[in-house]
């Protein structure tokens, strides 16, 4: 009798293990990359095509799954940083100095999100991002900002999570879009000042 069986439940089995493991494969490569085509300056990168008839089917099935919102390519430019600019992974009990200049854009804010672009819960009354419209800055543009739990005289974001983390710098109507192929993209550079091991 159980001859009979041997071989229908050798291929369900088969069939279970190819269609649950082509189901996580493809899970974990949609929530690990918007596509392909990234854009890499420092540790910022970008996606300037996910959004327009040349994404590439990964980035189409990335954004159904995702459902969010995104920036067309003469809209605006989304670069996120998941490591500073030695390298070393942005976490939340940390302490950076986000400083430079923004590349030129009508608007722009800066914010602190988890690895999966959920924003991270700040103290009541404490600022969760920075926006262009009230950032000070010298004459020339240059700005410091600093991302940790602490308040900070200037700007400042407050930051106090136990887990990795992601910066996401968001450009509105910006003439970045367009040029991101000639290499003439300026972001910000990331500074780890410290660290918490609490």
């Amino acid at each position: 009798m159980f001859n009979v069986f041997r071989v229908p439940a050798y291929v369900l089995i088969a069939l279970s293990i190819t269609f649950g493991g082509g189901t996580w494969a493809t899970t974990r490569i949609l929530k690990a990359t918007s596509g392909f085509g990234a854009i890499t300056v420092g540790p910022w990168s970008a996606y300037p095509d996910v959004q327009t008839a040349d994404a590439d089917p990964y980035a189409r099935a990335h954004r159904a799954e995702d459902g969010r919102l995104l920036f067309g390519r003469a809209e605006g430019l989304v670069f996120s940083a998941t490591a500073d600019s030695e390298g070393n992974s942005l976490a939340g009990n940390c302490v950076y100095l986000v400083s430079g200049q923004a590349p030129p854009a009508r608007f722009w804010t800066l914010r602190v999100t988890d690895r999966a672009g959920r924003p991270i819960p700040s103290r009541p009354n404490t600022p969760a991002s920075v926006q262009s419209w009230l950032l000070l800055q010298d004459v020339l543009g240059y700005f410091e900002i600093n991302v940790g739990g602490s308040p900070q005289p200037g700007n400042w974001i407050s930051m106090s999570a136990k887990r990795p983390v992601r910066l996401v710098l968001t450009l509105i109507d910006t003439p970045t879009a367009a040029s991101v192929g000639l290499g003439e993209v300026v972001v910000p550079t990331i500074k780890q000042v410290r660290c918490d091991d609490t």
